[in-house]
């Protein structure tokens, strides 16, 4: 009899076992707060034992070894034989981070325990068993020394443009070891001659070498913000294990987990679930049914248009007209089923900040209460996906800048506790995520004066609470005046602009000072599909987001007025505007040049407004998002392609790409 591969159920398993993670984290810090539910207790013990169980089912000893620890532990507590305070939580906290890099491993086919893994599991036998087995279990465990790192940073041609500095990136290795530079060099499709030098964009990669016994995490932070501004690989420079001496007698080999070889990386947890960034989807049945349902209207259709087509005369015309009709609204019915699968609830994301509240806490000496609402709100998978880390930045900013320390709230009149609020709705056709806090505000007086320091204000000028606000989304903006692990280096709020950006959403603030700040952030709930307004360009087809368009209008020239370094303006609504010509922008032949030809759409981005002038409006229409980047490269103000119904391709405008475009080529207009 042949034995059954258990591999095909690897991934079921680590799916399955970072839920249940999940879920022990979520008790522990109910527990935590207060609760006294003895089926929290219950529902730890049930997720470490069927983590256990399934480990050693599938191979990975040394996770049921570290989880058999655990629950024996969990098993005093249940039985009511150990009480829970805030050192045994603390423990079973650190505990679930261990177990979620140890899966981690696991599934990237690497050395499961680490040094880490080994001196936590020896705490836990500890509490179980007493002083004496965990020396045993230190004794079994070689401290992993770490000569240093090898680094190997190419820039990627926009990063300066993202308000990165490499020197800066430098500097914080340097407080970190002693810092080698052993190469610098061009990177791939730098410019032959000097004169072809771009200065907004970097052409240089270096290598260098980081010397001391410094944690993988430490480096990790320097280059936390340069996801996609870089290409990056981190290599530990190995040493010699170095033993932990012990006088303790040894112990049968069954006992200690192997120890991992020298070198080995240690995971350290990423602020986003392992288990939402799987390439599986759990999908209720309703949805299944509603789909099922929805292909056999489709089949019928199919059926009786075939019918048709079979035995067609004009007197089976109307009969054909109706047909259509009904395959169009079953096509659309089967795309919002599909649509629906990828939907999920916005509580995957939520669910990670009670305990990174709870961490910062305890960090900076602050009471939070989090506050979460409308965690069922939907959204589309990818979408869901990019917008944990937005998330987490701006939780981290209200907790460290805006919340007040329990002193200051005492001496401003306010409870001790700071209140912050997480905020998730529909409006429209977009998802809105408002982060509230009740605390200091912004401190326009500080971020003026640092803005006035930077040359990004004049002395004296008056600025208005929205000017002040917009002001910290600048590239390396910050007014802390010691850059921390939380906070200081000046790459955070302009990343999480265009991050959200990138999604094609937006990302506001509004702040009383004395009062607390709130950020909105609104998204599209999916990515996917997008309704546009399909424009003529010359010879070409531009479809712009419905969502962005504000109105469309015909203007006559005398109404546009020229401006200094060559650009336009036109009256709208009391304001003026700046004006595009699209087929100026994107290089577009024979098309409509004179204003009364034309039509000027304008369209709105972050409270910014511009017309985009075009040959003509073609119509209303639903479009399929083509990634450009993945087949072509990416194109400044485009932000992906689709395919009409006469079979040809239409580029997709990205307005706040356009804007920014249209305010590049102004600045050097101006300064030519």
């Amino acid at each position: 009899m042949s034995s059954v591969d258990l591999t095909q159920f690897h991934k079921t398993f680590f799916e399955e076992s970072l839920e249940g993670l999940d879920a022990m984290e979520a008790a522990l810090l109910a527990l935590d707060s207060g609760s006294t539910d003895g089926e929290l207790v219950h529902t730890i013990f049930r997720a470490a034992h069927s983590i256990k169980g399934g480990a050693a089912t599938f191979g990975f000893t040394d996770v049921a070894a570290f989880t058999h620890v655990a629950e024996s532990l969990l098993e005093e507590v249940r039985s009511e034989r150990r009480g829970v305070d805030g050192e045994l939580i603390d423990l079973l906290l650190r505990s679930v981070d261990c177990l979620r890099g140890m899966l981690s491993r696991s599934r990237g086919g690497q050395p499961v325990a680490d040094a880490e893994s080994e001196a936590l599991r020896g705490e836990l036998v500890r509490l179980v068993s007493g002083e004496a087995a965990v020396a045993v279990v230190a004794a079994a465990a070689p401290k992993a020394v770490v000569a240093g790192w090898d680094i190997d940073f190419s820039a990627l041609p926009h990063l300066l443009q993202t308000g990165n500095e490499p020197l800066r990136l430098f500097r914080e290795l340097q407080q970190l070891g002693r810092l080698e530079v052993l190469r610098v060099f061009l990177v791939d499709g730098a410019p032959a001659q000097l004169a072809d030098f771009d200065p907004t964009t970097c052409y240089l990669g270096w290598q260098l070498r980081l010397h001391g016994d410094v944690a993988r995490a430490d480096v990790d932070a320097v280059f936390d913000w340069l996801d996609g501004d870089c290409v990056l690989a981190i290599k530990a420079l190995e040493a010699a294990p170095v033993a932990v001496a012990n006088d303790a007698a040894p112990v049968a080999p069954a006992a200690v987990s192997a120890a991992p070889a020298a070198g080995a990386k240690v995971a350290v947890r990423d602020t986003a679930s392992a288990s939402s960034e799987g390439s599986s989807i759990r999908v209720g049945i309703d949805k299944v049914d509603a789909l099922i349902n929805m292909m056999g209207e489709l089949v019928i259709t199919q059926s009786m248009l075939s019918d048709i087509g079979e035995k067609f005369d004009m007197s089976q015309l109307e009969r054909l007209r109706e047909g259509l009709v009904q395959l169009e609204r079953n096509t659309r019915e089967l795309q919002e089923s599909v649509m629906r699968i990828r939907m999920l609830s916005i509580a995957s994301v939520f669910n990670r900040f009670p305990r990174l509240v709870r961490d910062l806490e305890r960090k900076l000496g602050k009471q939070v209460r989090l506050e979460l609402h409308g965690e069922n709100t939907e959204l589309d998978k990818t979408v869901l996906e990019k917008i944990g880390d937005p998330l987490v930045h701006l939780v981290r900013n209200a907790i460290d800048h805006g919340l007040e320390s329990p002193e200051k709230r005492r001496a401003a009149g306010k409870s001790e506790t700071g209140t912050l609020k997480l905020n998730a709705y529909h409006e429209g056709g977009n998802i809105v995520v408002q982060i509230s806090d009740d605390g200091a505000g912004l401190n326009h007086a500080a971020i003026v004066a640092k803005a006035q320091q930077r040359g990004l204000v004049a002395e004296g000028q008056d600025l208005s609470d929205a000017e002040v606000a917009e002001l910290i989304f600048q590239p390396g903006f910050s007014t802390a005046a010691q850059a921390t692990d939380l906070s200081g280096r000046g790459v955070g709020m302009d990343v999480v602009r265009r991050n959200v950006r990138d999604l094609g959403g937006t990302v506001g603030v509004r702040s009383v000072t004395g009062k607390g700040s709130t950020f909105t952030i609104a998204l599209p709930l999916t990515l996917a599909i997008i309704d546009g307004l399909v424009t003529a360009v010359g010879e070409e087809r531009y479809i712009v987001p419905l969502i962005s368009i504000v109105e469309s209008l015909r203007l006559k020239a005398d109404k546009v007025r020229k401006t200094a370094g060559g650009g336009e303006v036109f009256l709208f609504r009391d304001e003026y505007l700046p004006m595009m010509r699209l087929y100026k922008t994107f290089g577009c032949a024979d098309a409509v040049s004179s204003i009364e030809n034309g039509i000027v759409v304008v369209v709105e981005e972050e409270g910014r407004r511009v017309g985009l002038l075009v040959d003509d409006l073609l119509g209303q229409q639903q479009a399929v998002v083509k990634s450009l980047e993945a087949h072509y490269q990416r194109v400044e103000g485009i932000s992906g392609a689709t395919i009409l119904s006469d079979g040809s391709v239409a580029l997709i405008v990205d307005v706040s790409g356009v804007v920014r475009l249209g305010q590049s080529q102004g600045q050097r207009r101006k300064a030519a």
